[in-house]
């Protein structure tokens, strides 16, 4: 068992460019995925791309919006996206929202984005 409260101020209480990605499970943990809880900040836009992990995202609060090749798609609470192995998207939110993340394999539990308007960051 963790708590959120366990990983505030730990390794896995993460900085990652335009939040904050709370590290719930990590590959120390051997489950062959990772559990994250991740703040957008408000006012963001957050150009990544995850070359090494499949990523999966549900809102549980807030809204924003995921732009890709195919569209820029709102997000709110309940819903989902999944963005491919290497596929560029813009994350953006103008009041925040909270995501829980599943990546596949699981993170370290320290990565960290290097944000720099224009260009995917990727980890």
């Amino acid at each position: 068992m963790r708590s959120v409260e366990e990983v505030v101020g730990s390794e896995c209480d993460v900085q990652w460019g335009n939040g904050t990605s709370r590290r719930l499970v990590v590959r120390a943990d051997q489950l062959g995925f990772g559990l994250t809880e991740t703040y957008v900040q408000p006012g963001s836009e957050s150009y990544l791309r995850y070359d090494n992990h499949q990523e999966v995202c549900y809102c549980v609060s807030g809204s924003g919006s995921v732009e890709t090749e195919e569209g820029i798609f709102e997000i709110k609470p309940g819903t989902l996206y999944a963005p491919g192995v290497g596929e560029p998207h813009i994350l953006r939110s103008q009041h925040g929202m909270t995501l829980m993340c599943v990546f596949s394999p699981a993170l370290h539990g320290s990565e960290t984005h290097l944000l720099t308007p224009g260009v995917h960051s990727s980890y």
